[in-house]
C-alpha cells in the first residue's frame, strides 16, 4: 500500500507558475505521475515519470510548459507548471503505478490539489 500527498496547489493568473509536490509513503520502483480532472469532465493524464527519471511522458497539451521530476531519496514527485493557461484549471491528483502506451497506469491515488488560474 501507498499512500499519496499532494500539495503545491493555488490560485494563479494567466502565465504564472506553480509547483506541485507529491510525498509518497513508499516509492519502491513505482512509476510516478498525474493526473487532472476540471468541473464535467473526465479525468485527463497529465505527466508521468518512470523509477529512474530517464524517461518522461506528457499529453500533448502541457509539453514544453510543464515538467515532471523526481527525487528518490526524498519519495517525492513534483510537477512544475509554467505558462499557466485557464483551461489548466482542475483538481490535480498524484498517482503510482506503471507505464503502458506513454501514460501511467494508477494503483495508487493521492486524494488531490486545486490548481486555479485566472484569466
Amino acid at each position: 500500500q501507498v499512500q499519496l500527498v499532494e500539495s503545491g496547489g493555488g490560485l494563479v493568473q494567466t502565465g504564472g507558475s506553480l509547483r506541485l509536490s507529491c510525498r509518497a509513503s513508499t516509492f519502491s520502483i513505482y512509476s510516478m505521475g498525474w493526473f487532472r480532472q476540471a468541473p464535467g469532465k473526465e479525468r485527463e493524464f497529465v505527466a508521468a515519470i518512470t523509477w529512474t527519471g530517464v524517461n518522461t511522458y506528457y499529453v500533448d497539451s502541457v509539453k514544453g510548459r510543464f515538467t515532471i521530476s523526481r527525487d528518490n531519496p526524498r519519495n517525492t514527485v513534483y510537477l512544475q507548471m509554467d505558462a499557466l493557461k485557464p483551461e489548466d484549471t482542475a483538481v490535480y491528483y498524484c498517482a503510482a503505478g506503471s507505464v503502458k502506451d506513454g501514460k501511467l497506469r494508477g494503483d495508487y491515488w493521492g486524494q488531490g490539489t486545486q490548481v486555479s488560474v485566472s484569466s
